[in-house]
């Protein structure tokens, strides 16, 4: 939506020292919920994030219909927590059945010692997606389009709250990125669930 209709710009995106990046969506459970697979969701439950949440809920409808042959709202109810946290701790306290999350957010929560292994079940992992990026408005002066992207790229990370709390995924550098490589994936699952972007 940023970029189609307001002009971001994306440039960057955290990754690991030897360029690694990204995070997988998972379909978690609780265990003993009853729900060992994807199919064992049919009549059951499964929370969203939000609707423009791509691990949330664009790519875990797109995937559990074209692999599984189940419509989310028809084949199982959706409830929408609001965030991945939520969803997650929602799934632990047996408030939702199952939920779709990304999960470099359960592994932040893992390591502040929010929540731990034993707490939820993994019955679907998908492929990698790439992580949030960061930019710039495309109006903004070229000069300082350029300097912004000079800080990113020159940020040490030693020592800073963004090494505290990303470490644990792995990151530890930004690297350059291009959208219309980078994001293919995240266009072909928004295009499976129908999303056009009104930009008036």
């Amino acid at each position: 939506m940023a970029v189609n209709c307001g002009g971001f710009r994306p440039f960057a995106m955290m990754a690991g020292e030897d360029g690694s990046f990204g995070y997988e969506m998972e379909i978690i459970t609780y265990p003993g919920s009853g729900i060992n697979s994807v199919a064992d969701l049919a009549g059951r439950e499964l929370a969203f994030t939000s609707q423009t949440s791509n691990s949330g809920y664009r790519a875990p409808s797109a995937i559990i219909k074209s692999e599984f042959g189940l419509e989310a709202g028809v084949d199982f109810e959706t409830p929408f927590a609001g965030t991945h946290e939520n969803s997650i701790l929602g799934v632990i306290h047996k408030d939702y059945e199952a939920a779709a999350i990304a999960n470099s957010v359960i592994t932040r929560m893992k390591a502040r010692e929010v929540i731990s292994e034993d707490d939820y079940e993994v019955i679907y992992t998908s492929a990698t997606f790439p992580t949030t990026p960061y930019g710039t408005t495309h109006n903004l002066h070229p000069d300082l389009q350029k300097k912004v992207q000079e800080a990113f790229f020159s940020f040490d990370w030693e020592g800073t709250q963004l090494q505290a709390e990303f470490s644990n995924n792995g990151e530890s550098q930004f690297i350059p990125i291009d959208y219309a490589e980078r994001w293919e994936i995240i266009r072909t699952i928004a295009e499976a669930n129908g999303v056009t972007y009104d930009c008036d």
